[in-house]
């Protein structure tokens, strides 16, 4: 089957330097659950030429740290992120708990949450620091690159 002229514009993978340490290495704890997030897909402007960033990651509940998922920074485009909880009897329950700051504000989330962070605004860190049912997290922002500026 000929490949169609449009088939560029589809994504069904994430790159591979985007990924997590460790992340598509199969580490699995006692139980054979997954350790790391996982990305599902990744877009940006050298995926798809003209693209603006996107990414996808599953949170799994062995996932929970102390430790910053991100360190404090800024972009110089608008990014939306969210963070959304998977009981589907209570989707606004986030199942877990994400510490995120804004601008110097401390956030500890526990509902599915959206968070809008004009260009420029300092954000993060981020801390997952509870999960107790997978946790899927969305970005978005306006640059075709994903750059972070300290």
């Amino acid at each position: 089957m000929a490949k169609l002229r449009t088939s560029k514009y589809i994504v069904t993978d994430v790159k591979p330097d985007r990924l997590f340490p460790g992340e598509g290495k199969g580490i699995n704890d006692k139980q054979g659950t997954q350790v790391t997030p996982t990305h599902v897909m990744w877009l940006d402007g050298e995926v798809i030429k003209g693209a603006f960033y996107s990414e996808c990651v599953w949170i799994w509940p062995d996932c929970a740290s102390e430790k910053p998922a991100a360190l404090e920074h800024t972009h110089d485009f608008t990014e939306c992120v969210t963070f959304f909880g998977t009981d589907f009897n209570n989707p606004k329950d986030l199942c877990g708990e994400v510490e995120f700051w804004l601008d110097g504000e401390k956030h500890v989330m526990t509902k599915s949450f959206l968070i809008y962070i004009p260009a420029g605004m300092k954000h993060c860190p981020l801390i997952v620091r509870r999960v107790e049912k997978p946790i899927f997290h969305f970005t978005v922002g306006l640059g075709a690159d994903y750059v972070r500026q300290s």
